[in-house]
C-alpha cells in the first residue's frame, strides 16, 4: 500500500521560505511522477508542481515559477518543495501526490492516484 507523509510545514513570515518533504514507501516508483498541490480555505485545490521520479524532469505552475523548487532523492524515496519568497497567499495546505505519467507533464488533480493527508502552510504578513 503506498503511503505519503508530508512534513515541514508551519508559520513563516512573508518573504521567508520553508522546506517540505513527502516521504513516500509502498511500491517502486520508476514510473511514476510526484507531485505538490495546494489547497487554500475555500478554494480549489490547486496544482504546484510535478517531477518525474526517473527522469526527474520538472514543471511548474506558472505563478510558482522562479519562487518554489521541486526536487527528489531516490535513495530516500523522498520528494522535496523548497518555497521562497513566501507570501500570505501562498497560505495553504500543501498535498503531495503520486501518479503514473501516462502523459507529461501531469498537472490535473486526477491524474494522480495516491496522495498524502497534507501538511498546513501559513504565512504571515
Amino acid at each position: 500500500q503506498v503511503q505519503l507523509v508530508e512534513s515541514g510545514g508551519g508559520l513563516v513570515q512573508a518573504g521567508g521560505s520553508l522546506r517540505l518533504s513527502c516521504a513516500a514507501s509502498g511500491r517502486t516508483f520508476s514510473r511514476y511522477a510526484m507531485g505538490w498541490f495546494r489547497q487554500a480555505p475555500g478554494k480549489e485545490r490547486e496544482f504546484v508542481a510535478v517531477v518525474g521520479w526517473s527522469s526527474g524532469a520538472t514543471y511548474y505552475a506558472d505563478s510558482m515559477k522562479g519562487r518554489f523548487t521541486i526536487s527528489r532523492d531516490i535513495t530516500k524515496a523522498t520528494v522535496y518543495l523548497q518555497m521562497n519568497s513566501l507570501k500570505p497567499e501562498d497560505t495553504a495546505v500543501y498535498y503531495c501526490a503520486v501518479g503514473l505519467v501516462r502523459r507529461w507533464p501531469l498537472w490535473r488533480a486526477d491524474d494522480y492516484d495516491y496522495w498524502g493527508q497534507g501538511t498546513q502552510v501559513t504565512v504571515s504578513s
